[in-house]
């Protein structure tokens, strides 16, 4: 079953750090993304979907216009994976979905909206790890190289350099492929730290994450954990009274 509905702190506990435990390196481990959300219905877009009309359109002149007269977050960018995670983590709209490696950040921000306390929270959890495998060969070939699950930043740029038109050859090279790109963000200040920040990004900008996930064969990539209403302020006092903070 891909979505589980808890009923208890322990039983959400559980359900978050199952099969963490790696034998390899005897260590807690997981390869996997979370991301919390306040209601069960919201979907996985991202802030350039919630744009609407023709956002992938919008999206190249955004990220130049960042580019150029975003000077109070970065110098100019030649790397457009560089632009973009600046771009996200200020808040322009973009392609960008924002997880976590922590369940705990995922919890905090799936009960921080009081005004949804009468709404059902979710957890997304996607193995980061497994989802490689859906990756073109180019992609593939470099984490593997790397010996790594996800992405930084210099790696995107080594394989697709340049500014707006390394995301216009993206685009056009895997217009007719499905595939979810993970990258870990340069620490740009402490939230990024704190948050334990992951992003990723759909090859089709148009594509909600959601459904890429639905149709996949293999089910144990994904999982959505269904937190009841009547459990969010239990989990609340609970961060908070542990004094984990994320912002």
């Amino acid at each position: 079953m891909n979505e589980i509905k808890v009923n208890s702190w322990n039983e959400l506990q559980n359900k978050l750090f199952e099969g963490w435990w790696n034998p390899k390196i005897n260590r807690y481990r997981a390869a996997n993304a979370y991301r919390g959300l306040s209601d069960s219905n919201y979907k996985l877009d991202t802030t350039l979907m919630r744009l609407g009309g023709n956002y992938a359109k919008m999206e190249p002149h955004l990220l130049r216009n960042f580019n150029k007269y975003g000077t109070q977050f970065m110098e100019k960018s030649d790397s457009i994976w560089n632009t973009l995670t600046i771009a996200q983590h200020h808040g322009l709209p973009t392609r960008i979905l924002d997880w976590t490696y922590s369940p705990m950040v995922a919890l905090h921000f799936a009960t921080a909206n009081v005004k949804n306390y009468d709404r059902e929270g979710v957890i997304w959890i996607v193995d980061f790890g497994k989802v490689r495998k859906y990756l073109p060969d180019l992609f593939k070939n470099k984490l593997e190289k790397e010996d790594a699950y996800v992405f930084s930043v210099e790696m995107l740029n080594e394989i697709l350099p340049g500014e707006i038109e390394a995301l216009k050859e993206f685009n056009s090279m895997y217009m007719n492929e499905k595939f979810v790109v993970f990258l870990e963000p340069p620490s740009l200040d402490e939230r990024v730290i704190n948050q334990f920040s992951i992003f990723s990004f759909m090859s089709d900008p148009t594509l909600c994450m959601d459904n890429w996930l639905a149709e996949l064969s293999d089910k144990d990539i994904w999982q959505k954990i269904i937190i009841p209403s009547e459990l969010k302020g239990e989990i609340r006092d609970k961060l908070d009274q542990s004094k984990v903070m994320f912002m």
